[in-house]
């Protein structure tokens, strides 16, 4: 079989059985030497879970005051044109997240906002550990500034709570374009040795996808410290702790496409000292749930700040944020340092072209593979004459092979005169297959993980980032690649092995690509199509150049 044809199958099969690779999760990182708690890390005494409650420890000897039935908590509202955000009196917690620019696709929201927090687990539960005693908040009745709050620039919605002679408050402030808010606590009457609050960040987010079961293989936690590190949930088993130690610039749990995180970014205050999480319950084969919580050190004055970003996973949003939010959904997977710089250009070259020429992404995919096909057109053209160049010495190296067969040095030498003889470089056909291959990696990645061709329609296509329902598009990208062996083949002398590539190849691909994204195949699909004129006129070519090596006489 003719090398450059078996590379081929080679890197056509990379292309189909790689991105299963690539999803494999990194094994969880051992647990971190136990740090001082005073100093931000995960102290010994500090090991309460979202999943159990630490006992709640008043300040003073007299128990706990408990809300009452009769005094339900309540929620206050704070709307943006952006996001709606619920805050419950009972612990100032946050018990929704509401995104009013992007739709729920999950069975039974009938298009409603997407909801990030899940019903009946709440966000923001903030515990403070005094000396040996957890105070959990969770349960502290709050009273809001105000019933509710309308942003049209900046706000803030301060609670307080009393009890047991020491006073909390926590203020929220809000801005109408970005889906960060603040968090400053001031704390008094917990003692003069400072403290160090526990926030739990929940469980993970509720799913907004059609395929609950793909957004749950996406679920992950995302710290950032020296460089962003990633657990995905499934890694964990049910109960399992692992202890990440910081300190941490920011500490996040994401989906496919959206992200909670908890930032600490101002210079002058403290880092998030360390992050636990509990691996929750199975859901089919894997842990769907993870309970997370942070530590952050709250100095003798009683007084911590940090942010929260609750919103999606929009790279150019997250970049303008800084401190490498960006990277909390890297594309490439274990290839990330290959593969992310190609996907971060595609992705900036394609939202780029539907922002400027005011087209549907799918044209704008159509011609993104109209323009990959016209830059490697020299290349494919050198490619083309090395081709013709390398048939026209086959004769010569068939000789040569059988003359020298019994000494391998001499055979070495002789085919690397031959080659030099003839300008014939014989891996000189790889390159234009090769330079496509990173775009294509990438594009399974960008619409995989890139929420702007979420739920993005085209032609009958629902959704550019999911599987074609009526499979067309990837019986298409089949079709369109059987047409490029069948026309790669003129003039070449047939084989069994060319024969049967030629049909097994295509049918391999097309049933590899079937549920694949619908915007992979289309650009796919173009890129063939964008491809069978040259490949025709290098069909031509060869045929005119045939005669010539078949005369060509024997060395």
């Amino acid at each position: 079989m003719d090398r450059r044809l078996l590379l081929a199958i080679v890197l056509m099969m990379v292309v189909a059985i790689l991105p299963t690779f690539f999803m494999k999760r990194p094994p969880p990182p051992p647990p971190p030497p136990r740090a001082d708690g005073r100093s931000g890390g995960p102290a010994d005494s500090v090991r309460p879970t979202p999943a159990e409650v630490p006992r709640s420890v008043a300040p003073t000897a007299r128990p706990p005051d408990r809300l009452s039935a009769a005094e339900a908590a309540e929620t206050v509202w704070v709307s943006s044109p952006l996001y709606r955000l619920g805050f419950s009196t009972r612990g100032a917690q946050l018990v929704s997240a509401q995104l009013l620019e992007y739709r729920s696709f999950a069975p039974g929201d009938s298009g409603r906002p997407v909801e990030l927090v899940p019903a009946g687990r709440p966000l923001l539960v903030h515990h403070l550990v005094v000396g040996g005693d957890t105070v959990s908040l969770a349960d502290w009745r709050f009273t809001p500034s105000a019933p509710e709050l309308r942003v049209a620039d900046r706000g803030s919605l301060r609670f307080t709570a009393t009890r047991g002679g020491a006073t909390v408050t926590l203020t929220y402030g809000v801005r109408v374009d970005d889906y960060r808010f603040d968090v400053a606590g001031d704390v008094s009457g917990l003692g003069p040795a400072g403290a160090l609050l526990v926030l739990g960040l929940g469980d993970g987010l509720r799913s907004v996808e059609a395929d609950t079961m793909d957004d749950y293989r996406h679920f992950a936690i995302v710290a950032k410290a020296a460089r962003t590190e990633r657990t995905d949930f499934r890694s964990l088993d049910p109960g399992e702790r692992l202890e990440l130690n910081g300190p941490f610039e920011w500490v996040g749990i994401k989906s496919k496409y959206f992200l909670i995180a908890a930032l600490a970014l101002e210079e002058q205050r403290p880092r998030f000292g360390g992050a636990l999480a509990v691996g929750g319950p199975r859901s089919g084969k894997a842990v769907t749930r993870a309970t997370v919580a942070v530590t952050l050190a709250v100095p003798q004055a009683g007084q911590f700040a940090y942010q929260l970003y609750a919103g999606p996973l929009e790279y150019r949003r997250q970049a303008r944020i800084g401190h490498g939010l960006d990277d909390a959904n890297p594309y490439g997977g274990i290839f990330r340092g290959l593969i992310q710089p190609v996907s971060v250009g595609v992705v900036a070259v394609l939202l780029w072209m539907h922002e400027r020429l005011s087209l549907a992404y799918g044209w704008v995919l159509i011609i993104f593979g109209l323009l990959v096909r016209l830059l490697l057109w020299p290349l494919n053209q050198k490619a083309m004459e090395s081709s013709i160049r390398m048939q026209a010495v086959a004769p010569h190296l068939k000789a040569t092979q059988e003359r020298y067969k019994n000494d391998p040095e001499r055979l070495q030498r002789e085919m690397l005169r031959l080659y030099k003889e003839h300008k014939v470089n014989p891996l000189g056909g790889c390159l234009p297959m090769l330079l496509p291959m990173p775009v294509l990696f990438a594009l399974f990645f960008v619409f995989a993980n890139t929420i702007e061709f979420r739920g993005v329609p085209f032609l009958w296509l629902p959704d550019l980032s999911r599987a074609d329902p009526f499979y067309v598009i990837p019986l298409i990208m089949g079709l369109s690649m059987f047409g490029l062996s069948k026309i790669g083949q003129i003039g070449v002398p047939p084989t069994p092995q060319t024969k049967m590539m030629l049909y097994f190849l295509p049918v391999m691909m097309t049933v590899m690509f079937l549920n694949f994204a619908s915007g992979l195949n289309l650009y796919y699909a173009a890129s063939n199509i964008f491809s069978l004129p040259q490949q025709y006129m290098i069909a031509r070519r060869r045929l005119r150049q045939a005669p010539v090596a078949k005369q060509a006489p024997a060395p």
